[in-house]
């Protein structure tokens, strides 16, 4: 397989970081914790490394598992080191009580963290619209995707189904909106009867 590297320490770098160890794929974590990191890194087993925050990723796909407010900043922060990588955003922008977006159409937490990126780097939205312990159970999901990148899209989709995961593409990176969308559609459903262990699927003929 290959290297994935994960920006963030929390439970989506942790089930994502989990799943794709088991997987095959080599790990490698980067955080401002560098505490945290290399206890997750521990936890991961299988090889997992820690990187030094804000340096160049080993892996070309790199997943951004940062909170949403943080998340452009943190690829400005990297800069140049992010060059001709895949970006992976996963975040959320939900409000404070997950009933909206803080976000609007054209301003997407993918949008705000391509328009940081260095030109060559290329966004493609996934996986925040399933829940990090149903990510963690390692059981098959449909994970939806959008980026304007066909290369980009073709080697996340690669990533996705390497997981277990059935990759369906939402089209341009417009539609990272609609999957943030899709994110409050999953914690409604969960909230309102039918449980945190949940995800969205599309039965295609």
């Amino acid at each position: 397989m290959t290297t994935i590297s994960i920006i963030g320490s929390g439970n989506m770098a942790a089930a994502i970081g989990t799943r794709a160890a088991k997987h095959g794929h080599t790990i490698e974590l980067m955080s401002r914790n560098a505490a945290k990191a290399r206890a997750l890194a521990d936890q991961i087993g299988s090889g997992a490394t820690v990187g030094t925050f804000g340096e160049r990723p080993a892996g070309d796909i790199v997943i951004v598992a940062v909170l949403f407010a943080g998340a452009a900043e943190v690829v400005a922060h990297y800069g140049d080191a992010l060059a001709g990588k895949i970006l992976v955003d996963i975040t959320n922008p939900f409000n404070a009580d997950a009933t909206g977006l803080v976000t609007t159409a054209g301003n997407s937490v993918s949008q705000q963290i391509a328009a940081a990126a260095p030109k060559s780097a290329q966004v493609v939205k996934a996986l925040n619209s399933i829940l990090a312990n149903v990510i963690a159970e390692d059981k098959p999901l449909d994970a939806f995707f959008a980026g304007d990148s066909d290369d980009a899209k073709a080697r996340v989709a690669a990533f996705l189904e390497s997981l277990g995961m059935r990759s369906l593409d939402a089209g341009p990176l417009e539609m990272a909106h609609a999957l943030e969308w899709a994110g409050i559609l999953l914690v409604g459903l969960a909230r309102n009867g039918a449980g945190f262990d949940i995800a969205l699927s599309v039965d295609v003929p």
